[in-house]
Order: structure tokens, then sequence, then C-alpha cells
């Protein structure tokens, strides 16, 4: 009976899948950077509004193939933001229940957003104890916590099925260069980064990866030091960087990370924002500011090509936070400065800040 309904639940997540049209890859012109073609994959046309969404549905199937869900038995994530948002819609689309365990101060459009989805916030009053919680809940009502930090980097197929890096090089392919010199992908679960930069390793791509990283993440110092020992206070931008190096968080597929401090993902973010025509995230500034040193490089090379870069959510979840200029001011991010002088760069070429970096060739041996 259980191989039946599991046999069932992966047609109707495929299905699911086959209704579903790929995400836009949206072009944008610098003048302050001629030769250089920009491009932003926007994830969030996913149904879920997210990068996460294509997490959720690799997890779903990774679970159901290993035989680990049930029927009727709850799925639970430790999550506050949009896997869960993303796992909560698969879960009604298998018609189990789901728990997403989360710190009590997340914000109410998250918890709307799960639920509208039918899920549950099960809220704990310290944040560092949603994992341990998780296991409790999955052990006490017979369910399954899927774990994204763990499994993120297993469960997505990072040689085709059209996971994200299969996406963008399809995409990619009838663009005056079809290879992207870089491919900017900012750290979450890191499952993301996993994925292209095996997929572009398999298929033997000269493109480059580059991972930014919000301050206050562990992920930088991990990968300049090669430890997974590396910890920090933890992102102030909401869906990347951690406290801590996570299990799917591959290293040595990425080729160079730089730092970007906050007040710059979120310039970035605005500046993104007025240039598209529809509001993203901060993960989607940090990524621009990313993709805007990697310009600085090629640049400097003489080089020619294009940049690919991932827009992993919209700002209607943000508007409470980073669209509220109240909230940034109480937060000391007044962006305005940084702002246009990050206008200056993309329109006219001006210098950028300097973004720490660190090459993959500098790692110990």
């Amino acid at each position: 009976m259980t191989r039946q309904w599991s046999n069932q639940a992966i047609a109707c997540i495929e299905a699911d899948f086959n209704r579903s049209a790929d995400t836009h890859l949206v072009p944008l012109k610098l003048a302050g950077y001629p030769g250089i073609d920009f491009y932003f994959k926007d994830e969030s046309s996913h149904p879920t509004g997210s990068l996460k969404h294509r997490l959720a549905r690799s997890l779903f199937l990774y679970a159901l193939a290993n035989g680990w869900l049930r029927p009727e038995a709850p799925v639970i994530e430790a999550s506050s933001g949009s896997t869960a948002v993303s796992e909560a819609y698969f879960a009604r689309l298998l018609g189990l229940p789901f728990i997403a365990v989360m710190p009590k101060g997340t914000s109410p459009d998250k918890i709307a957003a799960i639920e509208f989805y039918g899920g549950r916030c099960h809220l704990v009053d310290d944040p560092t104890a949603i994992h341990d919680e998780s296991l409790r809940l999955a052990s006490e009502t017979g369910g399954h916590f899927m774990d994204q930090f763990t499994y993120a980097e297993r469960a997505t197929d990072w040689r085709a099925n059209n996971n994200i890096a299969e996406s963008i090089f399809q995409q990619m392919r009838l663009e005056p260069h079809p290879l992207p010199a870089w491919i900017v992908a900012a750290a979450g679960t890191g499952g993301t980064s996993a994925t292209i930069g095996r997929y572009v390793r398999y298929r033997c791509c000269p493109t480059r990866l580059l991972c930014p990283d919000p301050e206050g993440s562990a992920f930088y110092q991990g990968f300049c030091t090669d430890s997974r020992e590396a910890t920090a206070a933890g992102s102030r931008i909401e869906g990347i960087g951690r406290p801590r190096v996570e299990a799917s968080f591959m290293p040595h597929v990425i080729d160079t990370m730089v730092q970007v401090p906050d007040l710059w993902s979120l310039a970035a973010m605005h500046e993104l924002t007025r240039r598209l025509g529809y509001a993203v995230g901060g993960s989607s500034g940090t990524n621009l500011m990313g993709a805007l040193w990697a310009a600085e490089q090629m640049k400097a090379q003489g080089e020619s090509g294009s940049i690919v870069s991932i827009l992993c959510d919209g700002g209607a979840r943000y508007r409470h936070s980073y669209y509220n200029h109240e909230w940034l001011a109480a937060n000391g991010f007044g962006i305005e400065q940084a702002r246009e002088l990050l206008a200056a760069a993309m329109d006219d070429g001006s210098t950028l800040p300097a973004l720490v970096s660190f090459s993959s060739d500098q790692l110990p041996t």
C-alpha cells in the first residue's frame, strides 16, 4: 500500500512540474560594463515565489524515493522562510500535514504564506533549538524531518533533469556569449551552488562559480580556511548565509567567494528593483554585488562575455522590512548614498566599493 501511494505521490509531483513553465532569464544592459552581458535567472516566478520551490520539489522526491514519507504522516522542516512555504505547497499537493518549526520572531507575512498552503507553524523561543525541536516532533508524531540543510546538495540531480544549471545553459544557447564567464549564486543551504558547481565541472564548461556571502555568515570563513568548523553571528539577509557551515555547503565546487556588507546588499536590491521594474529580495542584492565584482575583474582583464546571477525571490515578503524606510532607518541602513554609487558604476563605470574576495586557488594544500 505504501509503495503504491509513493508511486502516486511521485506521479503527482511530476505532473505538477509538467504543468509549470521554466523560470525566466532576464537580460539587463549596464552601460558601465561594455562588452559584458548581464542576465538574471528569476526564480520568483515559481508557483511558491522563490528558488526554494526547486529545493522543496527535490527534497520531496528524494524522501519518497528513499521510502521516508507515508500517507497521513506529517512532514516537518526547520525553516522560517521560503523553504517552509514551498514545502507546505508540496505537502498539500500530496495531502500530508506540514509543520514548520521556526523562531517566535518570524514575520507575520511568512507565517501567513505557510498557513496559506495548509501548513502549521510551531514557534520556539530559542532559534538555535529549531533543529532539535524538529527531530522531537518527527519522533513524537511519526512524521519525517526533511532537514534541508543536510539533504539539499544530494537531493538534486546535478547532472541534468532540468536542474537550475541545465536550465541556465539551455536558455543561454542563442545569446552572444552562450557560455557564461561567471554564474553568481549566494548560499543558503548550499544546495544551489553545489548543483551549479558540479554541473559545470561535469559538462567541462569554462564557467566560474562565484558565491557572494553576506556579513555574519560562516560560509565565507569556512571557505577561506577550508574548515567546516567555522561559526558566525548569523546573516541579516534572509534566505542566505548561516551561523555555521551547513552539511550541504560544498566549498570545493566554488571558484571564488566575496563578502558583501549588508548595507550594499540592500542598496543593490533597491537599485536592481528600480531597473527591473519589480521588487526583488535582499539575497538578489547580494548576488548583484557579486555579479558587479565579477564584471570588475573581467573589465580589468579586458575580457568580454556574460554573467548570470540568481534572483532568489520577489520583494513582496519584505515589504515590512527591506522595503520599509522606517525599518531601514531603525536598523541603521542609510542606503541612498550606496545606491547612488552603485547606479554610477552601472551607468558610467565608476569605481565600485572594494569587496573582500578569496579564490579556491588560495585554499590550503
